[in-house]
């Protein structure tokens, strides 16, 4: 988002010239007014944070006094955890709002770009990382040709040499025991020299998949210290990114355990490096290797500073390395819980489409929204074609199409570190592609057709969406249903699209001791005809591949005789001469004209302009020369929108003719993409007639042209224009050979150029349905972040599948920031970011065509921002402005809205949006905090008015810390829950706060026997497994004691081993179902909750059931009817205790979840 603060050049910025002029005298009274206002704004928000922390640290120390005079019990882990959530947030909203203050210009990105051009590539790597090897077992797949192959093809293609190179360097002792154990670290480093073969395979028989040779520590060492030295260059700015090229791999390494190939934790050391020495605060960590990185997940559960993104084969367990922690569920815990996302892949044979899905819906969004100062990929290439370990079918062409929007995040800091990989030749061919991707060249077409996620990848990836949205606010996309909407559902094809989350482990039991691994004959092994096959596969497609590049990256099509064409009424007309001209000036500013080659323009001739228009539109334009104004005048205003000039048809077959000089140069393979500074505009005009400030389609003539000139079969228009480009979809409508998406303000109809055809459901006609994609905005304000979030979830999935030959940018930007049409707020680099995503399609063939844009200074910086990107030069990663103190937009909504009902409509055409179904409305489910949320709620007294109200409810203090039994008074007069729930409604509807009502039945129930029922319950009883005694649970159907997940998950992996499914709180008496992710509220349960109750409270447990309470324990299994309250409510119950109820005859069949609202 823009900054809130403007300056005076700010202001007379967000005008058109001619309009500044007249108004040059309010301005700086204006501006100095905005200023001022801005100014004691931030001071105001960084007061109201100062006073905050203030209160908290009184609070805080308030209740350690009352602890200590009372002897009360310690708080838990999970309030401890909440109190430091509320310190990062507080320190996170401080740093927000310093950012905010930095940027006073709301160009001022656009303008520090002007120096910024492409760094080096930087390349690590050290020949002698080639001497580690498995002694006892030649046929080990870990073996030196991994890594002397992966450079000889990247010497091959002659990438070295256009690389910065490193000197590799050891890591010292102290940078390792940064993560790792002494003991963990002088262990290895005992092995060095050691060429006793008995006793070192002796030794790694105690690892899981390890072998050690004598050169193995040094050579970790040297693998940890190149990759920090490729942190420590890129973070100094000697390269613009870089690959470290390294093996023995690292992202297994534990603690203080070798585990899977790994030593040292080569990436985890560098986060940890780059945090510590650079103070870095945001880091994203991908790790695509096929094996779960579980070392790397368990070094940075806990921090919210690192984002680890883990996508990995895991087939509910059964794949190595067979961890419950690799399941999707595991997203982080105490502050780092939401930063930890697991992508678990529960079937072999996945492709690049399952993992290009993975991006687009899942890890784009969110690292958009994280925003990291740093990107580090865990690039294991096991997951490439013919790798026997992963068994799955990603093609090397597709590395670098994963690796392309990234480049343009994190100030396009991206550090590539080489991990698994053990097919030699898919292996090498994938790690120089990557190399050749971060060196600038274009993604290489991909040669097979884009297959379409997997049924196992949709379960997947929405699981996944599921426990995250609580904490991300891009990944809202998917609605919700309802308990009810689930058992009421008949019709088959609505069943499909309510998601059922689930969770399934077939890993057997976990390893109990000390263990012993073999150490000989662990490779993987493919049949001899599979290994043929997919040799076959691989030679074809990189003989198929297209590697080569014209030397030119951008042509340019500019010619000032389109300066001709003006209002000859109106000179204040948005649409005048000045806008190119301004265009054509901030190129030669940013010295970028000379790095383009420039294109000598010509008129479009009759029959190509006829190409798009009919020959009666044609004549009537090329009548105009040589008519008076007066005449020109009437004749315009027949049109909507439109002024006509005696030069209008000279000025727009030039533009048109300058656009096909630019397909001509770009389809011949004289440069690589186009730059089309041209007017007048022309998307609106239609078939037969000009409109909207058009004469002839420009864009629509180009993609005709080149259909006829070139035949090509699959043409994408993407029109970012704030109008929509009414007049290109009417001539392509029925047309399947060109894919229209058009992102545009709608306003449900009311925005120019008015009434249905841009609406979401108008897909196309004919042979063409299904070709036309429409995304209406339907409020004002959107901004990079919606855009975002259009092409992750919608341009780019649909284009991929599409596949198109040549990509045309119909590039209007009135939805720029400062535009005094559009209303919306997308910056300079945010048009960069998208031209750099369409980039990757095509083989790079995209051209950029201007449109509208009537803010000067806006258009000026934002094609400049464009061309710069189509240059390789870096570009400012945009401010998205998202924070997890600020509530939802109204834009942001409407877009998230907008979005749906976009998926909802062309998920008939385009397989690539599977993703659109509905998931359960629980905020909680299966998302890791339900033993958080019983903590918090054991703080949360509702009856007591003096509770100190929560934002977000993290970091809640209460004066009080006591639990009280359920049936007990209290000394002020009791809430009920309508009166809580609308004293928080608003809380509610800004979701910083959910109440959950649990589900009144369960199909599980039925495995209770409450008759056995033992006679009493300590609730202080330890976990079975670790002894521990927070938060413990107990099984309800055979009586074990086991932590919950938030301590160490025993408690679950006792339920799923035994196939238990309920289980019983200690810390609240709530009782949750592992097979219906959802707590149970029922009265077959009270026995079990009232035995606890007794030995927590001394007292017995309410009976808060509609139903009527039996004396022999006996109810149905069904769900519960709500009856008269008062008719079944038991004699003994009191009328304080009718009192506590909802008013309704309803018990407390609710919880409340208060999470942060990101």
């Amino acid at each position: 988002m823009s900054s809130p603060i403007v300056t005076r050049r700010g202001a007379q910025q967000a005008k058109i010239q001619t309009r500044a002029m007249v108004k040059s005298k309010l301005a700086p009274t204006s501006s100095s007014s905005s200023a001022s206002a801005s100014s004691t704004s931030s001071t105001a928000a960084l007061a109201s944070a100062s006073s905050i922390a203030s209160s908290t640290a009184s609070s805080s120390s308030a209740a350690s006094s009352m602890n200590a005079n009372s002897g009360m019990r310690k708080p838990s882990p999970s309030l401890l955890e909440a109190k430091r959530r509320a310190r990062n947030m507080l320190k996170s909203q401080t740093s927000n709002i310093a950012m905010q203050e930095t940027v006073t210009d709301i160009f001022q990105n656009a303008v520090n770009a002007k120096n910024m051009e492409r760094g080096p590539t930087a390349l690590i790597y050290d020949e002698s990382m080639a001497q580690h090897r498995c002694l006892w077992d030649d046929q080990h797949q870990e073996r030196p040709e991994r890594f002397t192959r992966t450079l000889e093809r990247c010497k091959e293609l002659k990438l070295i040499e256009r690389c910065l190179p490193l000197p590799s360097r050891l890591a010292t002792k102290a940078e390792i025991l940064k993560l790792h154990s002494a003991a963990h670290y002088e262990c290895l480093e005992q092995t060095s020299g050691v060429q006793d073969e008995a006793a070192m395979e002796e030794l790694c028989s105690h690892y899981d998949a390890i072998y050690i040779h004598p050169s193995t520590f040094k050579l970790s060492l040297l693998a940890s210290g190149s990759t920090l030295e490729l942190v420590d260059q890129l973070l100094a700015g000697k390269a613009q990114n870089g690959m470290a090229i390294i093996r023995p791999p690292g992202h297994h390494a534990m603690k203080a355990e070798f585990n899977g190939y790994c030593y040292f934790n080569n990436v985890a050391l560098a986060a940890q490096h780059a945090l510590d020495h650079h103070q870095l605060q945001r880091i994203l960590i991908i790790d695509y290797d096929v094996h779960h990185g579980q070392g790397t997940q368990r070094f940075f559960y806990n921090d919210a500073r690192v984002l680890y993104f883990s996508i990995h084969r895991y087939e509910h367990g059964s794949f190595w390395p067979n961890l419950p922690e690799s399941d999707y569920h595991a997203i982080g815990a105490g502050p780092g819980a939401g930063y930890n996302f697991n992508v678990p892949l529960n079937a072999k044979g996945m492709g690049n489409g399952d993992y290009m899905a993975i991006f687009q819906q899942l890890l784009l969004p969110v690292a958009v929204e994280y925003q990291p100062e740093l990107i580090i990929v865990s690039a294991g290439y096991d997951a490439a074609l013919g790798c026997p370990e992963g068994e799955m079918e990603v093609t090397p062409a597709c590395y670098p199409h994963l690796l392309n929007p990234l480049l343009r995040l994190a100030n396009a800091r991206v550090a590539i570190v080489l991990e698994g990989g053990y097919c030699v030749d898919s292996l090498s061919e994938g790690a120089a592609l990557t190399l050749r991707a971060l060196l600038g060249d274009p993604c290489p077409p991909l040669v097979e057709p884009l297959q379409l996620p997997s049924a196992e990848l949709r379960e997947a990836l929405l699981n996944c969406i599921f426990v995250h949205r609580p904490y991300w606010r891009c990944l809202q996309l998917q609605q919700t249903y309802t308990a009810d909407e689930l058992t009421q559902c008949t019709d088959v094809a609505a069943q499909q699209q309510l998601h059922r989350v689930k969770r399934i482990w077939l890993g057997g039991p976990l390893p109990q001791g000390p263990q012993r691994y073999p150490t000989r004959g662990t490779s993987a092994q493919l049949s001899p005809e599979v290994v043929a096959s997919n040799a076959a596969r691989l030679q074809m497609l990189r003989r198929d591949t297209q590697l080569s590049v014209p030397a030119t990256r951008v042509c340019y099509a500019y010619d000032m005789q389109m300066l001709q064409h003006f209002n000859l009424h109106d000179t204040s007309h948005p649409e005048q001469p000045m806008r190119i001209r301004q265009i054509h000036q901030m190129h030669q500013d940013y010295q970028l004209l000379a790095r383009m080659h420039p294109l000598k323009a010509r008129a479009a001739t009759t029959d190509e302009v006829c190409l798009a228009h009919t020959r009666a539109h044609v004549n009537s334009v090329r009548r105009l020369q040589g008519r008076n104004e007066e005449e020109l005048q009437q004749l315009g205003a027949g049109y909507n929108s439109v002024y006509l000039h005696p030069r209008t048809y000279e000025c727009a077959s030039l533009a048109s003719g300058a656009v096909l000089q630019a397909v001509d140069s770009i389809l011949r393979g004289e440069s690589r993409s186009g730059i089309c500074n041209v007017r007048p505009p022309g998307h609106h005009a239609e078939p037969d007639q000009p409109h909207g400030f058009c004469i002839f389609n420009n864009v629509a003539i180009a993609a005709q042209y080149a259909i006829r000139e070139y035949q090509l079969e699959r043409i994408l228009i993407v029109d970012w224009d704030v109008h929509h480009g009414n007049g290109t979809q009417h001539i392509f409508e029925s047309n399947p050979k060109v894919l229209y998406i058009s992102v545009h303000r709608y306003e449900h109809g009311a925005f120019f150029p008015k009434g249905p055809d841009g609406n979401y459901d108008v897909v196309g006609k004919n042979a063409g349905r299904g070709f036309n994609v429409n995304i209406p905005w339907n409020k004002k304000g959107m901004g990079d972040l919606e855009y975002a979030l259009a092409f992750q979830q919608l341009i780019m999935p649909i284009a991929y599948e599409f596949n198109p030959q040549l990509v045309l940018v119909s590039a209007g930007f009135d939805a720029a920031i400062g535009d005094p049409l559009g209303g919306c707020k997308v910056t300079p680099e945010g048009y960069g970011l998208f031209t750099h995503w369409l980039s990757a399609l095509a083989g790079g063939r995209v051209l950029v065509c201007l449109e509208g844009g009537y803010n000067v200074n806006s258009i000026a910086y934002a094609m400049t921002m464009c061309t710069k990107t189509l240059l390789g030069d870096p570009v400012p990663t945009p401010q998205f402005g998202t924070t997890t103190q600020r509530p939802p937009t109204v834009a942001f909504q409407s877009c998230m809205e907008t979005l749906q009902q976009c998926v909802e409509v062309q998920r008939k055409h385009w397989k690539s949006l599977v993703f659109g179904c509905k998931l359960p409305q629980s905020a909680l489910g299966e998302n890791n905090n339900e033993d958080f949320l019983a903590a918090t709620m054991q703080q949360l007294d509702i009856s007591n008015d003096d509770a100190t109200a929560t934002d977000g409810a993290i970091g809640i203090e209460h004066a009080s810390g006591q639990e009280r039994p359920s049936g007990s008074k209290p000394k002020v007069k009791v809430k009920t829950l309508t009166e809580f729930m609308a004293e928080h409604k608003e809380a509610l509807e800004q979701q910083e706060m959910f109440a959950i009502y649990p589900l009144k039945s369960c199909p599980h129930l039925s495995q209770l026997r409450p008759e056995e029922a033992p006679q009493s319950i300590e609730t202080s009883s330890a976990c079975g497994g670790c002894a521990s005694t927070v938060e413990n649970w107990m099984c309800l159907s055979c009586k074990a004691i086991g932590c919950g997940r938030y301590i160490n998950e025993h408690m679950e992996e006792h339920c799923r081993r035994e196939q238990h499914p309920l289980v019983l709180s200690f810390s609240d008496l709530s009782v949750w179902c592992y097979e219906c992710s959802a707590y149970i509220d029922h009265p077959l349960l009270y026995v079990y909750q009232n035995l606890a109750h007794l030995d927590k409270f001394n007292e017995p447990m309410a009976w808060t059931h509609s139903s009527k309470r039996r004396s022999d324990g006996c109810y149905s299994t069904d769900a519960v009817q709500p009856e008269d309250a008062k008719k079944h409510q038991s004699d003994d119950s009191s009328n304080d205790e009718q009192e506590s109820n909802d008013g309704n005859g309803n018990g407390h069949g609710f919880y409340i979840q208060l999470e942060r609202n990101n």
